[in-house]
């Protein structure tokens, strides 16, 4: 199911289809271009280029899978593509203290009510159970939601595909919790980052209510997990060219690590994982039911292509002067800042066969809606798009030149990022999943 198209100065594209019978997804090879070993300096990480050996220290980023390197209409303040987790000036971490066991929902309140951070079960109408949380000097504490207030210190929205703006994730029922999740970082090294199910609210407290799945473990402590859930994924051979996709699990409210629910809501847990842990790696995903996040650490990050290094390969590429096949025209990508604005010399490339051209009205016939188009070069019909460069460098696992498309949405970037990404299956909704199909969608290899 592969397809391979080379792109050479001046020289008409040609397509090769091979492999069993199932549908092709086509993939775009560019090649005869000459990468300068002058680009290798660019590849280390905006963190070690900019910031002095002083800066404060950073545990890593969170990247939301879905965007070319910011939001539709732009970052702006807690809700952005992309939230860098850095030491606090001060320890704000919490960890378990007091338990207060088979108090009244009234004693409950009033426990939950004192200037501390605490956890409550609720059993039953008559019967709730409150842990308290103290503080931790050894910890920061960051939280991640839908919610835009205060505790929430990154605020992540419904990610729609294909959406043009932040109106578009706004206007969709929203499946992300407004206290989804919090990840408590050691303040000293090697800096462990770790995940919990469910945030703090503005009144310090987590509410489990009758309705949520809950339970006590086998030392007389509380857990449960949140309605929808937080389900991570920790990649095999870490986040790396060799990176294989691992096993989504469930993390609860204390941290517990288990196999997955029947349905994303079901009230069942599944099997615990003993030999698991919520500690994050690098290249671990995590999915909010609704928004998937990447987390890069920071020595994940170092090794990262930058975004220069990425100018660098688009100036390598629009220097060799592709040309379309059919109207001759030099092909080129446009800036990384104009990322979302189609360019009149940009390549557009035909989906079910991988041609690559020039924008052209040939084969825009209108019993087809203007939806597909119909290839000069092969004649066959299907999606007709523009090719854009992935500008997120936190998604690529190498620092390869971008010779492959991710398709239906053509953004382009390396062979082995591309190759890893098509393989991880998505949790979709609340019962099923699927593989990438954001701006990170199904690709294939090509032949070298």
């Amino acid at each position: 199911m592969y397809r391979k198209s080379k792109w050479k100065r001046g020289y008409n594209l040609e397509g090769l289809a091979h492999g069993n019978n199932e549908k092709s997804v086509p993939q775009l090879l560019i090649s005869d271009l000459k990468f300068e070993k002058s680009l290798a300096k660019l590849m280390f990480s905006p963190d070690q280029e900019n910031h002095p050996s002083k800066a404060p220290v950073k545990y890593g980023e969170l990247i939301v899978l879905g965007y070319n390197g910011s939001l539709p209409n732009g970052d702006r303040g807690r809700r952005k593509s992309r939230f860098a987790l850095f030491k606090r000036p001060k320890a704000n971490g919490v960890k378990p203290s007091t338990v207060h066991i088979a108090c009244t929902p009234q004693a409950a309140k009033a426990i939950s009510n004192k200037d501390q951070h605490s956890i409550s079960y609720t059993l039953s109408r008559a019967q709730t159970v409150v842990v308290e949380y103290t503080h931790d000097s050894n910890t920061d504490m960051f939280q991640i939601g839908r919610s835009t207030e205060s505790p929430i210190d990154f605020v992540v929205t419904d990610t729609v595909p294909g959406s043009q703006s932040n109106s578009d994730t706004q206007s969709v029922q929203s499946t992300i919790s407004r206290f989804a999740c919090r990840i408590i970082c050691e303040r000293n090294p090697p800096f462990t980052a770790r995940i919990y199910a469910a945030g703090f609210d503005s009144s310090k407290n987590i509410f489990l209510g009758e309705k949520a799945a809950k339970w006590k473990t086998s030392d007389g402590q509380m857990d449960g997990l949140t309605t929808n859930g937080v389900l991570v994924m920790h990649p095999r051979n870490g986040f790396t060219e060799d990176s294989k996709p691992g096993v989504w699990r469930e993390i609860s409210v204390c941290g517990n690590v288990f196999s997955l629910r029947e349905t994303r809501s079901a009230q069942q847990r599944g099997k615990m994982v003993e030999n698991e842990t919520n500690q994050l790696q690098d290249g671990s995903l995590i999915d909010l039911c609704g928004a998937t996040l990447l987390w890069r650490t920071a020595e994940g990050l170092a090794r990262t292509p930058t975004v220069k290094h990425l100018e660098a390969l688009r100036q390598e590429i629009n220097a060799a002067r592709p040309q379309c096949p059919v109207g001759f025209n030099t092909l080129a990508f446009p800036s990384m800042k104009r990322k979302d604005v189609v360019d009149e010399k940009q390549p557009w490339v035909y989906l079910n066969c991988g041609h690559v051209h020039g924008y052209h009205n040939w084969g825009n016939k209108e019993e087809r809606d203007g939806k597909d188009r119909e290839c000069p070069m092969c004649r066959s019909v299907g999606p007709y798009v523009p090719l854009w460069l992935g500008c997120e460098a936190g998604f690529y696992v190498d620092a390869g030149p971008p010779t492959h498309a991710f398709s239906p949405c053509g953004h382009v970037c390396s062979e082995k990022t591309t190759a890893y990404w098509s393989q991880i299956p998505l949790p979709h909704g609340a019962t099923s999943q699927k593989k990438i199909s954001l701006h990170l969608s199904h690709a294939c290899e090509t032949d070298p």
